[in-house]
C-alpha cells in the first residue's frame, strides 16, 4: 500500500485543506454530524465503515480541530463527536459537492435528495460566488494572487 503523502506545508490553500479533510471517509463522517449523527455506533452503521477506519478518521479529525468529544447528552457514559466553529465551517464545502453531484451525476429520472430550508422546506439556493460588489465571477475570470504573510 502506498503511504499517504501529507500536503500541510503545501504553499497552496487547496493542498492544506485536502490533507485535512481529503479522503471520502472523513468527508462522509463530516456530511453525517452536519446530519445529527453524533456517536461513533451511529456513524459506523450509517457508513458501513471499519471500527478500526473509523476509530482511525474520528481521532484525526478531534486532532485536526473539525471534531470535538463531549460526554453524550443523554448522559449515558458514552462520548458524543461534535462539529467545531472549524468544523461547520466546512458546511459550503459539503453543500458545494452536493450540489455537483445533483448537476452530474444523476440521471433524470432517477430520484435524489435535495437539501432544503427547515423552516420552508423550500430548496437551498444553488451556490454562486460574487466580487466584492455583488458581480457574479466564474472560473475564467478569476485567478490567484500570491500574497505575503503578516
Amino acid at each position: 500500500m502506498v503511504k499517504r503523502v501529507s500536503l500541510w506545508d503545501a504553499g497552496c490553500p487547496v493542498g492544506r485543506a485536502l490533507d485535512v479533510i481529503g479522503d471520502w471517509w472523513s468527508l462522509l463522517i463530516i456530511r453525517d454530524a452536519f446530519d445529527g449523527v453524533r456517536r461513533f455506533s451511529e456513524f459506523q452503521t450509517g457508513l458501513g465503515i471499519a471500527k478500526g477506519m473509523l476509530a482511525t478518521r474520528l481521532r484525526d479529525l478531534t486532532q485536526r480541530g473539525i471534531l470535538e468529544t463531549a460526554p453524550a447528552s443523554d448522559g449515558s457514559a458514552y462520548s458524543e463527536y461534535l462539529l467545531t466553529e472549524k468544523g461547520r465551517g466546512l458546511f459550503l464545502v459539503i453543500v458545494a459537492l452536493r450540489q455537483w453531484g445533483e448537476d452530474h451525476l444523476y440521471r433524470g429520472d432517477e430520484q435524489k435528495s435535495s437539501l432544503v430550508v427547515t423552516e420552508t422546506d423550500e430548496p437551498v439556493a444553488r451556490l454562486e460566488l460574487h466580487t466584492q460588489d455583488g458581480r457574479l465571477v466564474d472560473w475564467n475570470n478569476t485567478h490567484v494572487k500570491k500574497i505575503k504573510g503578516r
